[in-house]
């Protein structure tokens, strides 16, 4: 089943209402400039505009090309089994798996660890090679730790890796 650009753009779009709709209602948080509201509101602002652009067909052109490109390399359509393997199928199942592993591990190892374990593990599972999964994992953690603990001023789990900030 496919749908249009414009239903699955209107959706995203109206999605991004009520996600924007929705932050603005939450209390602000005395003492502060950013409270609880700016990131819902980020979000919600840029799932109207990604809608719009879905709505618009921006980027439609790119899709075309890149299928002409494909299609001239690879030579006609061939009669190729729908069903994927098993373990390819299984890869579905791996954010909300590592999600309920952050919710169990993060007390006891810490933030830092438990986030550079999950993008490591979801950036192989993806394809990433292991020179660039690994830094990724490490740089990311550390930085999404440091967007949280000084920006956002929500304290994380310490653990077993107490970050020195």
């Amino acid at each position: 089943m496919h749908l249009s650009d414009r239903i699955t753009g209107s959706f995203v779009a109206t999605l991004g209402v009520a996600a924007a709709y929705a932050s603005s209602r939450l209390p602000p948080v005395p003492g502060q400039d950013v409270g609880p509201s700016a990131f819902p509101m980020v979000i919600g602002v840029g799932l109207i505009l990604c809608g719009l652009l879905i709505v618009l067909g921006v980027g439609h052109s790119f899709e075309e090309e890149a299928e002409a490109d494909l299609a001239a390399v690879e030579g006609p359509p061939q009669d190729t089994p729908t069903t994927a393997p098993l373990l390819y199928r299984l890869r579905a199942l791996l954010p909300p798996s590592l999600l309920l592993f952050y919710v169990v591990a993060v007390d006891r190892f810490g933030f830092v660890p438990t986030a550079a374990i999950i993008i490591f593990t979801a950036a192989v599972a993806f394809g990433a090679k292991l020179r660039l999964a690994f830094p990724l994992a490490v740089i990311a953690s550390i930085a999404i730790h440091l967007i949280f603990y000084k920006l956002l001023r929500v304290p994380l789990p310490a653990g077993l890796l107490p970050t020195p900030w």
